[in-house]
């Protein structure tokens, strides 16, 4: 699956996309046109790059040549079209020579910096010194292209006619641009032998971009760099989600970090609405999507298991389109990560609250069976719910809940399903209602004392 499939779940990942600072449109678009990384080479070699580039980025002695890269970058520009003309051996016109002079003159001096930062071993330019000679045989350094009169002395020759003539002369301008042709054609043909080398300098250059622009996001959100987990254990140390802080800081406000660890064992969270269940879930399903992509992880610490597939279920399923309702949706989506369930891969679930919108018998029936369902080897599930469900063999964590009269996100152990009774604690705190909190009371309070 490609990054841009993913951009839209509502776990955070828009908002480090829109907050990465890249210089080139096409760079982005390589970006987003990524299959996720699945394999421990691919992820290891992602996050090798990157803690380089974080290193130079964060010594001020370099920032003048980063100034000079970043500036370079802002000209890359896509030429895929012009590069497959020249792998089909096509004829070029004019503009589409400029488009190879400029990347190639782009590509040495991107070079040249990037030996200065002692980077060019991580990500390879190829060398396209020849290219430029071809398009710039007076070696004037210039990024415009033209037919030099270097290239043809006969063409040089008609030309110095041509302007001494007062009027046009039709024959002679017919016979400079038939040489015009000839030379377009036969530096086209020896352009063709680096129509790979155009497209993987091209490439790199996209891979420069959106390292520095990663290593700088890094710096901005203190992310850390991950250990990747061999032992199916993926565990977070001061985990938090960065739009949800940066709202929270706006608003004068401080998140709280949460350290939590899952395996191929079924995790549960519980606590009380406004608890942070749905933003614990949120920000593991944003660490895995960073982390395979190769992005600075928003924790103090990260080890992270590599998976195969990542489903989120979450919130309001309800979908206009196809005329389901929310239950209905939310059951098909579920339904897809128990079918995955059964085929090969090695499967990261984390679903929210699910059968919220049923009544609470059969909800508690479906999420117990849920649970005994994904109780599989190759799943990690995390899952958060209000249903005090049957026992099984999963780990049980709850949100602290209010600790004089402020709320504690601190995810605890917990031996059994006991889920936090909270609400009206909550309610109070917002200044609802004394009347409407003090009846609730009384009748919860009746309610315990006939049980």
């Amino acid at each position: 699956m490609r990054l841009k499939e993913l951009i839209e779940q509502p776990c955070g990942l828009k908002f480090m996309l829109d907050n990465l600072d890249v210089h080139s449109g096409y760079s982005r678009r390589v970006l987003l046109d990524t299959e996720m990384p699945k394999d421990i080479l691919s992820i290891e070699n992602n996050y090798k790059i990157l803690k380089e580039f974080y290193d130079v980025v964060k010594e001020q002695k370099n920032q003048s040549q980063i100034n000079s890269l970043q500036f370079k970058l802002c000209n890359l520009k896509e030429i895929q079209g012009t590069i497959n003309h020249l792998k089909n051996k096509y004829v070029l016109d004019d503009i589409e020579l400029f488009e190879v002079k400029h990347l190639a003159m782009l590509s040495l001096d991107i070079q040249q910096i990037m030996n200065k930062l002692q980077l060019n071993d991580m990500i390879f330019i190829p060398n396209l010194e020849e290219v430029v000679s071809i398009l710039d045989p007076d070696g004037m350094k210039i990024a415009s292209f033209y037919i030099y009169d270097s290239y043809s002395g006969k063409l040089s020759e008609l030309r110095r006619k041509m302007k001494v003539k007062e009027d046009f002369d039709e024959a002679l301008f017919n016979e400079a641009s038939g040489i015009e042709d000839e030379i377009r054609a036969k530096i086209s043909m020896q352009l063709s032998k680096y129509a790979d080398e155009l497209e993987a300098a091209q490439k790199s250059l996209a891979f420069i971009d959106l390292n520095l622009a990663k290593a700088y996001q890094t710096i901005k959100y203190d992310l850390c760099f991950p250990n990747i987990a061999d032992d199916g254990v993926t565990e977070y140390e001061g985990m938090f989600h960065p739009e949800v802080k940066e709202a929270l800081e706006l608003r004068g406000c401080t998140f709280q970090p949460v350290d939590i660890a899952f395996w191929n064992k079924p995790t549960l969270i519980t606590g009380a609405n406004m608890g942070g269940k749905t933003v614990v879930l949120k920000t593991l399903t944003l660490c895995q999507y960073l982390f395979q992509y190769g992005f600075g992880i928003p924790a103090k610490r990260a080890r992270i298991v590599i998976k195969d597939k990542i489903y989120f279920c979450i919130g309001d399923e309800q979908s206009i389109e196809k005329g389901l309702s929310s239950f209905a949706a939310e059951m098909k989506k579920i339904d897809t990560v128990i079918k995955a369930s059964r085929g090969s891969g090695n499967i990261l679930a984390l679903i929210d609250e699910p059968a919220r919108t049923t009544n609470p018998k059969e909800g508690t029936a479906l999420v117990s069976a849920l649970v005994k369902v994904l109780e599989v080897e190759n799943v990690s599930l995390v899952m958060t719910t209000h249903y005090d469900i049957e026992p099984t063999d999963s780990r049980r964590l709850k949100v602290k809940g209010f600790e004089n009269g402020v709320m504690n996100y601190e995810l605890v152990e917990v031996k059994d399903g006991e889920v936090p009774h909270e609400a009206l604690n909550i309610a109070e705190s917002l200044g609802i209602d004394r009347e409407w909190i003090a009846e609730a009371r009384e009748i919860v309070n009746d309610r315990i004392r006939h049980n």
